[in-house]
């Protein structure tokens, strides 16, 4: 065992197989490369940038732009003119309504009643001129009959063919039947004078009874109905109003530092928010007398102690001058964007 053991350390090992040698890794790409496609890119931005500025700030030059704007339109409110109770409502909500059209009805029998006495009162009254008239007549004829009577009294008289006291009597008589006449005169000129006003009683009784039926002020949309039948409403009380969409206009509140270089007449387009990408082409008609913070319910004190400048907005008007798109029907209060070129 001894020698087996000998033998085999003795014995050579096997050589080992020779390891392999490792692959080599891939070689990260060169910094220099990555540093170019960054520079390129940061150019580009920049580039891309500078022209864009560029371009704003040419367009700012010769543009002054507010998106506080919005459409208006004529809104008519119906009021009535009489009180009473709603009989009829010939209308619904968001309807188009033409003017004089018939809106709401109002129990008119009270006005009719007083239309008819206020006729029977001018009835009377024109019957009290006749009667006037005719005793006017009979006074005028016998204040001629006593003037005749005194004139040959006064002839006799001369003659010492009557007494004084005929002629007296005479004169009396002409005198009273004068005076009788001027009275009758006054009398027709006084019936003639309360024809007028039962004239003008029976005038209004029947403007009134007109007033009952309600009807529209303008050509619109029926908007904001807050009317029934059964309904009493009393004179002047909101009913409804009536939104005219034949005449629409932009009021724009521009800061009072664009105004510089703005003048009625200058060509203005207007975006619409409901309409992305539809310009309407338009002009600038008006501007307000005072800022919109004059017509605030509080208008700002500017001589308090803790004074701070603020850039105020002053209202400008402008019209459009395409003709209506039927398409994109423009609403009284839709948001706008107001361009204006100044040259």
């Amino acid at each position: 065992m001894e020698s087996a053991a000998r033998e085999s350390r003795e014995k050579p090992l096997r050589p080992a197989a020779p390891e392999k040698a490792p692959e080599p890794e891939a070689k990260p790409p060169r910094r220099g490369a990555r540093r170019v496609i960054l520079l390129c890119l940061l150019g580009i931005g920049i580039v891309v940038g500078a022209i864009f500025g560029l371009r704003t700030i040419a367009f700012y030059r010769h543009h002054v732009e507010t998106d506080d704007a919005q459409l208006e339109a004529h809104i008519a409110p119906v009021l009535p003119k009489v009180s009473g109770y709603v009989t009829e409502v010939a209308v619904r909500d968001n309807e188009n309504v033409r003017a004089g059209q018939l809106l709401v009805r109002i129990d008119d029998r009270d006005y009719r009643s007083k239309v008819e006495t206020a006729r029977a009162s001018l009835a009377n009254a024109e019957a009290a001129v006749a009667v006037a008239r005719a005793n006017t007549e009979a006074a005028r004829t016998e204040s001629g009959r006593a003037s005749t009577d005194l004139e040959r009294y006064s002839r006799l008289r001369e003659k010492e063919e009557v007494s004084q006291q005929q002629y007296d009597a005479a004169k009396s008589a002409a005198e009273a039947s004068g005076a009788q006449a001027e009275s009758r005169r006054r009398s027709v000129e006084a019936a003639r004078a309360e024809v007028a006003q039962k004239r003008a009683d029976l005038d209004y009784a029947e403007l009134q009874l007109s007033y009952a039926a309600v009807t529209a002020p303008a050509t619109g949309t029926v908007s904001r109905k807050n009317v029934e039948v059964g309904q009493y409403v009393q004179a002047g009380q909101p009913l409804l109003a009536i939104v005219s969409g034949e005449e629409t206009w932009v009021v724009a509140n521009f800061k009072e530092t664009q105004l510089k270089k703005m003048r009625v007449g200058q060509p203005v387009e207007v975006e619409v928010d409901a309409y992305p990408k539809k310009i309407f082409p338009a002009r600038v008609e008006s501007f307000a007398a005072a800022t919109g913070a004059k017509f605030a319910l509080l208008p700002p004190d500017n001589a308090t102690g803790n004074f701070t400048k603020v850039v105020q907005r002053v209202p400008v008007k402008i019209v459009f001058t395409g003709p209506p798109d039927p398409a994109r029907p423009l609403r009284a209060g839709m948001n706008v964007v107001a361009i204006v070129k100044t040259d």
